[in-house]
């Protein structure tokens, strides 16, 4: 009667070294599942952060492209203001003005409304678009171009080749102004027009 009272004795000991594993290997499962968890909540903060940053730059793209049609038609009206005249040789012209429209007055704010050469930036844009048109001068015009390697007409056979010109216009147009908001996508879009 004795070793079964022993007996009892160790397995009521075992049963409690169980309970204390089990207890351990509990919280080590609970630590693995928080970690996931927080790596979750992790890569969804960040793909948030993706979209929005890209949904940004969506609307700076469409309200730079806005900002190039109106200065077009601004100066199809001939009522835009020309920044800079490049055809004089002492005027340094760059591939990017953005650098050198610093001064004031340089970047023009498209006028807002809903009528012909106007637009009104939504609520969700960083302000309004802005633009500068520099008079790039008289440049060949091979749209228009006539003689003997470009048509087959008899009129045209044994003629020197002319190259009519036509007077081009470049227009450079941001979505906003980087400075009144320099943690927003800022879009900058350049197009030549020919008048």
């Amino acid at each position: 009667m004795q070793s079964i009272y022993s007996t009892h004795s160790f397995e009521a000991g075992a049963v409690q070294r169980q309970r204390g594993v089990a207890l351990i290997v509990s919280l080590i499962l609970l630590l693995i599942v928080m970690v996931i968890g927080l790596a979750a909540i992790r890569s969804t903060t960040l793909q948030e952060k993706m979209s929005s940053n890209l949904q940004d730059r969506q609307i700076a793209l469409q309200n730079s492209e806005a900002g190039l049609r109106v200065a077009q038609g601004l100066l199809q009206a001939n009522t835009a203001v020309i920044w800079r005249d490049c055809t004089v040789a002492a005027t340094q012209c760059d591939n990017n003005p953005s650098a050198q429209a610093t001064i004031a007055n340089a970047w023009q704010t498209v006028p807002t409304g809903t009528g012909a050469n106007q637009y009104t930036a939504g609520s969700n844009a960083a302000g309004q678009p802005q633009y500068v048109i520099e008079d790039m001068g008289l440049w060949n015009d091979r749209r228009t171009a006539l003689g003997p390697q470009q048509t087959a007409n008899s009129a045209q056979y044994g003629a020197a080749p002319v190259v009519p010109t036509a007077h081009f216009y470049r227009i450079t147009a941001r979505s906003a102004d980087p400075s009144t908001l320099p943690d927003r996508a800022t879009v900058t879009l350049q197009a030549w027009v020919r008048k």
